[in-house]
């Protein structure tokens, strides 16, 4: 299988390039990837020099550029995960957001069906468009239920917007021109390579260095979190193995809250690095972020069922082999801390303090 990634340089992009290059063989994998300050190079390291992996430095939104990509390399699916992802980051600046998660997704979009369009039909019957999405489209739960493929959409973010904007657009384009587009939709990804700006990497540098660690609110909010490997698994399934036109969501069945991650940080970084004092003496709450979603939960039955795929692992496992990933890999992460994010605090509206 032929396979263009975008954003395949970020965290989940990435962890997927490797699982498609060295443990999937695929015949050929191109990287399109803007690397913003998202993403890294570094983290394909191990897929550079492999046979049919290759590397292309673009903006999705650049159209002409894109036609041109997929005339050259001629994929037999396209997995879309180029999108600018942090929802504190869109509270401060949308602008970014509309333009790589809405523009950025019709161009690439245009290209896949211009390319689709010269296909024989052999090739057409195999040729997939994968969109990958979010759950946080769906809005905020109460205390019980979970978000699911016919769930309303109900963002609260300008990021949840653009990308419930994008999940549309990749369905009228099967409905309105046949192409062949699947969606996903996921719960919050954990695991190695990802960026710390996000909870988790930042609750184990920021532990690691004795540095306080920031909890929104009372640190209910409560997250379904997948580790990336299982996500990934998930992808290739659903570009193998889903039906056009389909959408599917994608959880790992492990609800924590958010004051209960930062606990089970603490508490296995004390095991492995043991500190003067424990580390959750560092915990802060601080001002919540604005519309924070109170709980997302997902249900995956419908690709368990219908694709055969299942987590496989726990937060219990997932978190100590992402905690182990970081205390053995500062080659990745420290100059990331000390050149392009230190750790402070994003998403503050004006006048707001933390």
């Amino acid at each position: 299988m032929r396979v263009i990634v975008t954003g395949g340089a970020g965290f989940i992009g990435s962890a997927l390039v490797r699982h498609l290059v060295l443990e999937r063989g695929a015949e050929a994998v191109l990287v399109v990837d803007k690397l913003t300050y998202a993403g890294d190079r570094r983290s394909l390291r191990d897929c550079e020099g492999r046979p049919g992996f290759a590397f292309l430095q673009a903006d999705i939104c650049d159209a002409a550029r894109m036609r041109a990509t997929f005339a050259e390399f001629r994929p037999d699916a396209v997995m879309h995960l180029a999108a600018e992802s942090h929802v504190d980051r869109s509270i401060a600046g949308a602008a970014p957001f509309i333009e790589t998660n809405v523009t950025g997704t019709f161009a690439l979009l245009e290209a896949a069906r211009a390319f689709h369009a010269g296909l024989d039909a052999a090739a057409k019957a195999r040729y997939r468009v994968l969109h990958v999405s979010t759950d946080e489209v769906f809005g905020s739960l109460g205390e019980t239920g979970a978000f699911h493929e016919r769930t309303s959409y109900d963002p609260r973010s300008p990021y949840s917007a653009s990308k419930a904007a994008s999940d549309h657009l990749a369905r009228a384009w099967h409905e309105t021109y046949g192409l062949p587009t699947l969606v996903t939709n996921c719960s919050n990804n954990y695991g190695p390579f990802h960026f710390p700006e996000k909870l988790i990497p930042l609750i184990i540098l920021n532990a690691l260095e004795g540095r306080p660690l920031p909890v929104y609110g009372d640190g209910g909010n409560v997250r379904d979190w997948l580790f990336v490997e299982d996500h990934v698994r998930a992808l290739v399934a659903a570009v193998e193995r889903g039906r056009p036109g389909e959408t599917y969501c994608v959880g790992g069945r492990s609800e924590m809250t958010n004051l209960d991650v930062v606990h089970a940080v603490c508490d296995l970084l004390d095991q492995r690095v043991p500190a003067v004092a424990p580390r959750r003496s560092l915990i802060r709450f601080v001002a919540d972020r604005p519309g924070h979603d109170r709980r997302y939960a997902i249900d995956p039955a419908k690709i368990e069922a219908e694709l055969g795929w299942a987590a496989r692992e726990s937060f219990a496992s997932g978190i100590a082999r992402t905690i182990d990933w970081y205390l053995a890999n500062d080659w990745w992460w420290r100059p990331l801390r000390e050149q392009r994010y230190a750790g402070e605090r994003l998403g503050l509206l004006a006048g707001k303090h933390p």
